[in-house]
């Protein structure tokens, strides 16, 4: 009776420990969700958005000022295509379709216009980008510290002067009656030449201001790539006997090819967009020639003469044209080097 009650005891208790041993298994691990639990019937961009709260409060200002100030001001293209009158409103103005883009192409001055916007972006593509990497790379050899850190304050400290200051330090100096450049002409016996009032001049002068002011500014972002390669490569370079340029062809510039690549595309992207204020202050009447751009002719005869549909219009070509670029210089560049933007 007693081996037969000690059995059962053994049987219950064995029967109990099974239980909590299959409980103990079946219980979830911290964070994880079970199949059947209510968690896991929720959609997946539904658990990052959870996992992500913190970021997206975050991000979600950012997110507010670009919908407003970026996304929502598309809603007024549609004045291109109308004849906007402000009274009326947009959406009760005459339908006019093309007419503004086909007045547009048959203005006398639009290819020279175009021309000019494409080679000013073009000229200062070619001879703007180049420059902060070239600088970057000198920057990186120097040994001495302090001469570095002084030659970086120097070279983008201009960076912050407004493009008022900048006009008005050009026209300083190139102005042809109290000029630095008119006053060492006249000490050398030549006569001083009104080089603001010449066209043939005017793309020389906005290209090499424009690398003035942005120089310095454009090599830190070249200089922070190139603190990420790896010293060790230059050492075992050394070892086998490379110079200088042979590190430099074969370590450095592959190294920091996705920034140059990502920043070239991204001045794609504003090829066809040249800065208003730079070239409404530059030029003048003698220099329409090569000065005229879309910018300035957007403001001159869209807001100067309230014409906005029609300014609205040339404005919508040229961020089209924009658009194209940076998707085919986005496709050319992951195809070729597997570096894109998206």
């Amino acid at each position: 009776m007693k081996a037969t009650k000690n059995a059962e005891s053994e049987k219950t208790l064995a029967e109990a420990t099974a239980k909590a041993n299959k409980q103990y298994n079946s219980a979830p691990l911290k964070g994880e969700v079970l199949p059947d639990s209510p968690a896991a019937a929720k959609p997946q961009w539904l658990k990052k958005l959870a996992d992500g709260k913190y970021l997206l409060i975050l991000v979600c200002p950012a997110m507010i000022c670009l919908m407003l100030f970026a996304y929502f001001p598309m809603y007024g293209l549609i004045i291109a295509f109308k004849e906007y009158k402000p009274f009326i409103g947009m959406l009760e103005s005459e339908w006019v379709g093309l007419s503004h883009f086909e007045r547009f192409f048959d203005y006398n001055y639009c290819w020279r216009m175009i021309k000019n916007t494409f080679l000013l972006a073009f000229y200062n593509l070619l001879w703007g980008f180049p420059a902060p990497i070239i600088l970057a790379l000198l920057l990186n050899e120097v040994q001495n510290m302090k001469f570095k850190k002084w030659v970086q304050t120097i070279s983008y400290m201009p960076h912050f002067y407004s493009v008022v200051v900048v006009v008005g330090l050009v026209k300083m100096l190139l102005s042809p009656d109290s000029g630095i450049v008119a006053n060492l002409l006249g000490s050398l016996g030549v006569e001083s030449l009104d080089i603001l009032a010449e066209a043939k001049y005017f793309r020389t002068i906005y290209i090499a201001s424009g690398i003035w002011q942005e120089l310095g500014w454009g090599a830190i972002i070249y200089l922070a790539a190139l603190t990420n390669v790896d010293p060790q490569l230059y050492e075992a370079a050394t070892v086998d006997g490379a110079g200088k340029m042979r590190c430099l062809w074969s370590i450095t510039l592959p190294s920091i090819a996705p920034t140059i690549i990502t920043m070239l595309l991204l001045r794609m992207g504003s090829i066809f967009s040249v800065g208003f204020e730079k070239v409404f202050l530059l030029e003048s009447a003698p220099t329409y020639e090569t000065s005229e751009v879309i910018s300035t002719y957007v403001y001159r005869y869209g807001l100067t003469s309230s014409s906005f549909s029609y300014g609205s219009a040339v404005g919508l070509f040229n961020s089209v044209v924009c658009l194209i670029l940076v998707v085919v210089s986005n496709y050319v560049s992951k195809t070729v080097s597997e570096t894109s933007l998206w």
